[in-house]
Formats: C-alpha cells, structure tokens, sequence
C-alpha cells in the first residue's frame, strides 16, 4: 500500500492494475492504512478506493486473483501487455519468478521491494528487458554477499511459534523501502536508468551482519549465462510459465 500510495500521487500516473485476491485482516490493521472497520474487505477493493480519494480521475483496475492461477493466466497476460513497468511487492518466491517471467515474455521492465525479516533492512531492485533477470540477481547476491537468511514473516500467522513470525517488520522500516522502492520505479518510467540493478539498505545494526544502519550499497549485476532462469539450461521460450518455474526451482535446489 505505501508503494501504491506514492505512485498514484505522482500526476504522470493515470491507470493501474491490481492483482491481489487477499482479505484485509486484523493484524493488517496497525501496518496499514485501514480502520477495524475494513476487516474481512478485499484488499484490491480497498486499495482501490483510497486512490480515488486523491485521485479520481485514475483509472484503477482490480484483478481479484492469485498471480500464480493457471485458471487467471490470460487475463494476467493481458493485463501486463497493457502496462508500461510492473511493480512488485510480494514475499513468496514462486510468485516473484513468475512476475518475473510475465515481465520478460512481454518485454516490460519491473521493479521489486524487499522488507528483510524484522525490518532490519530491505532492498529494491530495478529490471530491464534482456538484462539480468531476477534467477540472475538472486543468484549472485547469495553467491556475493551474506544477508539474512531466516525465513520471511509470516505476515499472515503472525502469532506463530517461530520467532520471525512474532516480531514483524514495523511500518516505519516498511515505509522506508516502500519509498525507494517507489522513486526507483517512478525513475525508471521517466526513463532515468538507475546506476544499479540491486539496492540494499540496512536500517538497523546487526552483528555478523550490518556494519552499521543506513550504510547504502549498490549492485551492478549483469545478465548471467549460466542462469537456470534465463540462460542457456533456461526452459525453451512458450512453454508453460508455471512448469518452467517448476523445473527451474528444482534445479536451483539442486546446486
């Protein structure tokens, strides 16, 4: 929502596209925008209105789906046809290959938000068409770097026995990547080509970790020939996303 919000504040905005099938919950309320009272309501349907509240004029389009629905692809297709950059701000790994392949079938740039466990940090990285695709860029950050590697909250459990679960990130440190994650992507559609393909910004300091809080570092990150994504050993172009997801996420196990 916080990316959305500025988005749809910047005039040269004038139509978007929703896909998001979730119902707002309880433990949404204090990291978002919404009273008690929106509770068991669409998120789509609210997000929906409260950019009509500033901006009425836009045209806001709701897809009321699950991205990885084989049932929904080709209404999903057609709407990434439609747009200029996809924006992407999902926590589950399927879904942010499959964006990505969307985005590369139909040549579109797209830029991608990511909250780390805790709010200790986030990054935002920015994708161009034939350029290092996110198989590219995940696997060397795992390669170069050590971040980390707990597993994500579960935003939707958050009272889980696993301790990541339990201490989510705050909306401050949401809001701070939110807001990169925003001016990269109005940058990118004034087509003013960021110097990196990955952003990272610690918020806090974590031993073994972060050095030190708000210390930026930038990634260049070319477009590999051994991606199992992308590259060489990638799936033939037109087969089916889902099953090249599929087999791709086995190789990668693999490694």
């Amino acid at each position: 929502m916080v990316v959305l919000d500025l988005l749809c504040r910047a005039p040269s905005i004038e139509r978007i596209i929703l896909i998001e099938p979730d119902v707002y919950k309880s433990h949404n309320v204090y990291r978002n925008y919404f009273s008690h009272d929106c509770v068991d309501q669409k998120k789509a349907e609210l997000a929906s209105r409260w950019v009509k509240q500033f901006r009425p004029e836009i045209e806001v389009v709701t897809l009321d789906a699950d991205l990885l629905d084989i049932s929904r692809q080709a209404e999903i297709e057609a709407a990434v046809q439609s747009c200029d950059i996809g924006v992407c701000a999902v926590d589950n790994e399927p879904a942010k290959y499959h964006f990505d392949a969307l985005m590369r079938k139909f040549g579109k740039p797209w830029t991608l938000g990511e909250v780390l466990a805790g709010g200790i940090g986030g990054w935002v990285h920015s994708f161009r068409p034939n350029e290092a695709c996110y198989g590219c860029v995940a696997s060397h950050l795992q390669r170069s770097i050590e971040t980390d590697n707990r597993p994500p909250p579960d935003y939707a459990n958050p009272n889980a026995a696993i301790v990541e679960t339990t201490i989510p990130a705050s909306k401050a440190s949401i809001s701070v990547i939110a807001s990169l994650h925003a001016l990269v992507t109005l940058s990118l559609l004034a087509g003013s080509i960021p110097d990196f393909t990955s952003f990272l910004l610690p918020l806090a300091k974590v031993d073994g970790l972060f050095a030190e809080a708000l210390r930026p570092f930038r990634f260049r990150i070319p477009r590999s020939p051994e991606c199992l994504i992308c590259g060489a050993h990638a799936a033939p172009a037109g087969e089916d996303l889902d099953v090249a997801l599929d087999q791709a996420l086995a190789r990668l196990g693999h490694e």
